[in-house]
């Protein structure tokens, strides 16, 4: 058997990504590949999220990662793990948190245009704290 920093990494990155399987606030399991790319690893991988691809690096036993699932959001996370040698390939196991950075189905939607109030000329224009438009009799006190 052998364990290496590199190998220490990419399996850091697996549970980073796996914690990216599990989504954000859960608890999940999951499987993936990594492919090395230089200093990050680009992998697939499936969990109790769904299907996700990801690119992430690790140091040590620190791996971080950035990933998106078949749901379309983007999740960050962060992991720790340990791997060895077997055959070829690095086997490993890992423990790992993940937040979601974006959700297309929560994406604030543009403000509406304020309604503009007729007011004849020379007229106070009441507004809100929020900046919106009110009727005088409401800011007068006698709607």
């Amino acid at each position: 058997m052998r364990t290496g920093i590199r190998g220490i990494g990419r399996t850091a990155l697996a549970a980073g990504l796996a914690a990216v399987l599990a989504g954000c606030g859960s608890v999940g399991a999951g499987v993936g590949v990594g492919i090395p790319v230089g200093p990050f690893s680009v992998g697939v991988g499936m969990g109790s999220g769904g299907l996700s691809a990801g690119v992430g690096t690790g140091v040590g036993p620190l791996g971080v990662g950035v990933g998106v699932n078949q749901r379309g959001q983007v999740l960050g996370s962060a992991g720790v793990g340990a791997s060895t040698g077997v055959g070829g390939a690095n086997v490993g196991v890992g423990v790992g948190t993940s937040t979601v950075l974006h959700d297309p189905r929560n994406a604030r939607a543009e403000p509406a245009a304020p309604a503009q109030l007729a007011t004849e000329p020379g007229q106070i224009q009441w507004r809100d704290a929020s900046g919106q438009p009110v009727p005088a009799c409401k800011a007068e006190g006698r709607c």
